[in-house]
């Protein structure tokens, strides 16, 4: 994929704008229709997932030649922003911890009033180093990296998560509008395998997004998925370790002149070296108001 002078970041160049990887990433096919995902383990007889995907092999930007990102025009900043953290396998540490955290660096990035921490992933990388798909092997396993692009919120599920997480709070009727932020960092050092890809929000057209839905024991979610576009602009930040923090949106309460999606999904890098290790990483979802 190239990009045209138009297009790319503030003073970025195109020497720039060739520093990257070719990778595979795993799209939406062009038939697909109400595509299905299990969180949990299916009925007998039906299948993790109900659609077909197509890979294509897609130019990913180093994104650290990306200067002047903005979250409400690309849709995703990289903030250095180490955390307390010590034992990532404590759910009560995390929360007790990165949530806080977690909370302030929302409303710095956003501008916000209000902040709140409604959700958090675990994510770690198949031993087998199996092909990527939607991160969900079996019941009760820890969550793999999710090789599918997707954006976790769709125009109806992220309009309904303010009341979910507000619920009768005197807040809602003075929200301006209200923003649902993802927080992603590594849990084990510089990553090395299966990083986090992000799409700049300005080169996804409405129609590339399709409505999914992902089904867990007690409820079905709402997500996004993606079919390819050639005009797509791909990038991931090399060398993330555990200070930097990528935040990016999943969805604006706003219609027009922001970024409001921004499709991601782990991927491959080549030529990974012998004895890299694994890659775990931390996910925290953030409802953020402006009141």
């Amino acid at each position: 994929m190239e990009t045209t002078t138009s297009h790319l970041p503030a003073d970025m160049s195109h020497a720039d704008a060739r520093r990257g990887v070719r990778a595979r990433l795993s799209y939406l096919a062009s038939h697909a229709r109400d595509p299905v995902s299990y969180a949990c383990t299916p009925p007998p007889g039906v299948p993790w997932e109900s659609a077909d995907y197509t890979v294509h092999d897609t130019f990913i930007a180093d994104a650290g030649a990306w200067r002047d990102l903005d979250i409400d025009i690309n849709g995703f900043e990289l903030r250095d922003a180490p955390t307390a953290l010590r034992n990532p396998g404590d759910a009560d540490e995390i929360e007790a911890i990165c949530y806080a955290e977690a909370v302030e660096l929302a409303l710095e990035v956003t501008g916000g009033t209000h902040a709140y921490v409604f959700d958090h992933l675990v994510r770690e990388r198949d031993p087998a180093r199996a092909t990527l798909d939607f991160g969900r092997a079996a019941r009760g396993a820890t969550p793999a990296a999710n090789g599918r692009i997707h954006n976790d919120y769709t125009e109806v599920s992220g309009r309904r998560r303010l009341s979910m997480v507000l619920h009768d709070s005197d807040l809602i009727p003075f929200a301006r509008h209200f923003s649902i932020i993802n927080i992603w960092r590594s849990l084990r050092g510089v990553i090395e395998d299966t990083p986090l890809a992000v799409v700049d929000a300005r080169s996804v057209a409405r129609e590339d997004l399709v409505r999914g839905e992902v089904r867990y024991p007690r409820r079905t979610g709402e997500i996004y998925l993606m079919r390819h576009n050639p005009a797509h602009r791909w990038c991931y930040f090399p060398q993330m370790d555990r200070h930097h923090a990528l935040v990016f949106k999943q969805f604006d309460s706003r219609t027009g002149g922001v970024a409001r999606f921004t499709p991601h999904t782990a991927f491959d890098l080549p030529d990974i070296r012998p004895g890299a290790p694994l890659r775990q990483s931390l996910e925290i979802r953030c409802l953020v108001v402006h009141a």
